[in-house]
């Protein structure tokens, strides 16, 4: 029986669009952030930021001189926000509703404090609700030290939660994070980037909830 679910932030709850990251770093003045910037793993300092290697201020700074110019905090926030395309209420009503049927609900993202800093703030949801109204845990890669698809933050994870991976379920648009998971027994969904995975869910609480 699935007692947990467990969810991508990027992809998943809300759809992911690289190429606005990409064009958001531009205008700030760094013009090379395509080679750095990936749909599902970053790579040089943003990895390190992701992985918690590096802070948000060091961050900044190994950007600026990246850029050739000084760079703020809130020029950083503004590029890496702009991966967020939209986010759909139906996501949010979808995720009250499984908690309030009795399921526990966590967040395990590859992120960094710059996309926490919205997704944590009551403009999160439009409705004055940051991310933590809608979760019961989150587990994010650069607090954890750890990113997916590492087996290790997969462990972390169900240990944090008191979680058996045959009552679990992972949602994740990354092959490769959905595949890191189902090695440990996890139950796993690969929704498209942005798709409807509200059906795909349901049928799989079906199935394993109704034998």
């Amino acid at each position: 029986m699935i007692k947990n679910i467990v969810f991508d932030l990027g992809g998943v709850v809300f759809k992911i669009d690289k190429n606005q990251a990409v064009k958001r770093f531009n205008e700030v003045g760094f013009e090379d952030a395509v080679s750095y910037l990936d749909s599902f793993a970053q790579v040089g300092i943003f990895g390190d930021l992701e992985s918690g290697k590096i802070t948000a201020e060091q961050f900044r700074l190994q950007l600026s001189e990246l850029a050739g110019k000084q760079l703020s905090l809130d020029d950083c926030a503004y590029g890496w926000q702009g991966y967020v395309v939209n986010l759909p209420q139906r996501n949010l009503d979808k995720l009250i509703e499984l908690r309030q049927r009795g399921f526990r609900l966590s967040l395990l993202s590859n992120t960094n404090p710059f996309m926490m800093q919205w997704a944590r703030s009551n403009a999160f949801d439009g409705r004055g609700h940051g991310i933590d109204y809608y979760f019961d845990a989150l587990y994010l890669s650069y607090e954890m030290l750890v990113m997916k698809p590492k087996r290790r933050i997969f462990e972390m994870m169900l240990q944090g939660e008191n979680a058996k991976p045959e009552e679990t379920v992972f949602i994740d648009d990354s092959a490769h994070n959905v595949e890191a998971a189902a090695a440990l027994g996890i139950h796993v969904l690969q929704p498209d980037n942005g798709a409807d995975w509200h059906d795909m869910l349901e049928k799989l609480l079906k199935l394993e909830n109704d034998q």
